[in-house]
């Protein structure tokens, strides 16, 4: 019975969430009345790539606030609803009299001069990278960067939530959400971070373990939330690099005697082979933080494209009236690949956050241990 309700449940969130998907590709086409060949590039690439709003569906945006610094115009903010317009270049007149051009997630000075022919060919996309005005400095709250500070604020609040229950209950059994976040923790002590560093060491880098961990996990989990602006908070590059460089940095300043002799004189190799040994051994120190970034962007950037190219081969196959019976057939088809593909995106949430945690839990481990007589 639990499990014809949760496909149930699975079914009517892809039954939802499609329509929405397949209203939002018509919204991404602005301007354009006349007939024209769906592009899933665009479409998939505009829920996957980050923005300076949230798209819930057809035309409705929630608004995020713009952040701009140059040396000639100074410190400038605003709403991105400021933004009008339609097509690839939005533009945002701002009451310093200076212009915005907003083209594919880029902010850039408008220079009309510079701007005009390209607004003939179809490539306003392309004018903002030839103007000659300030180079901008761009600190908005994006979707990703909004994504992540509310995934800060809900850890914040469940883990005080849970540090208070612990203070009101000493010795006793957690009940509610404490009961239901403590295998996890426990999980991440016992199974990860104890094993691979030692239970003496493994304190220290428990908080950061953690963190990590549950960032990852319920970042994920947002992205999976339809009607929530398509998050994909751990598939864009620059936080998995910000994460994969604190990993780094750790391991490299709790580094011993034994871990940086390995590395730059490995014991019990032939001197001949040294040359080629240590190399290999400090190219390999920098590689690690690079595929740890590498790995969590692109399994959670997959799992959503996946999605969304099924949700594609609906639109392409349901246009035009001579395919409309191919449309209901993909359709039926790809609901069920979605369903699937739904349920294995939950599994991937927590699996590539138990995997970027167990990496670097090994790595710290790497760097503390001591040397075996």
């Amino acid at each position: 019975m639990n499990t014809r309700i949760s496909l149930l449940f699975l079914a009517s969130i892809v039954a939802f969430w499609s329509p929405a998907l397949a209203e939002d590709s018509h919204a991404d086409q602005h301007g354009h009345q006349e007939a024209e060949a769906f592009n899933p590039s665009n479409f998939i690439i505009h829920h996957v790539a980050d923005a300076h709003d949230i798209h819930l569906w057809g035309d409705t945006h929630i608004p995020l606030p713009v952040i701009l610094y140059s040396d000639q115009h100074g410190l400038d903010a605003f709403m991105s609803s400021a933004f009008e317009g339609h097509g690839e270049t939005r533009l945002a007149e701002r009451p310093s009299g200076v212009t915005y051009a907003l083209s594919h997630g880029h902010i850039a000075v408008h220079n009309p001069a510079h701007n005009h022919d390209h607004s003939h060919e179809g490539h306003g996309d392309h004018g903002h990278h030839d103007h000659a005005g300030p180079h901008l400095y761009d600190l908005s709250i994006t979707k990703s960067i909004f994504g992540m500070l509310l995934m800060m604020a809900l850890m914040l609040v469940l883990f005080s939530g849970m540090a208070r229950s612990y203070a009101k209950r000493p010795g006793q059994a957690p009940t509610g959400l404490t009961n239901a976040l403590e295998p996890l923790v426990l999980f991440i002590r016992d199974e990860v971070a104890v094993p691979n560093i030692g239970a003496h060491k493994a304190d220290k880098f428990l908080p950061f373990l953690m963190t990590v961990f549950f960032f990852i996990f319920f970042a994920n989990l947002l992205g999976l939330v339809p009607f929530l602006g398509g998050f994909n908070v751990t598939g864009t590059l620059g936080i998995t690099m910000v994460m994969a460089a604190m990993v780094f940095a750790i391991t490299t300043i709790n580094g011993n005697k034994h871990y940086w002799g390995h590395l730059f004189w490995p014991p019990g190799v032939p001197l001949f082979v040294m040359p080629i040994i240590i190399p290999i051994e400090i190219v390999g120190l920098f590689l690690k933080p690079i595929v740890l970034m590498i790995r969590l962007t692109a399994n959670i950037s997959a799992g959503h494209i996946i999605i969304l190219s099924f949700v594609s081969l609906v639109l392409i196959f349901g246009q035009g009236g001579e395919a409309l019976a191919a449309g209901y057939g993909i359709g039926i088809f790809s609901t069920a690949f979605m369903i699937f593909m739904y349920c294995l995106e939950l599994l991937v949430a927590f699996l590539q956050a138990f995997v970027f945690t167990l990496l670097a839990a090994i790595y710290f481990g790497e760097a503390t241990q001591e040397a075996h007589h």
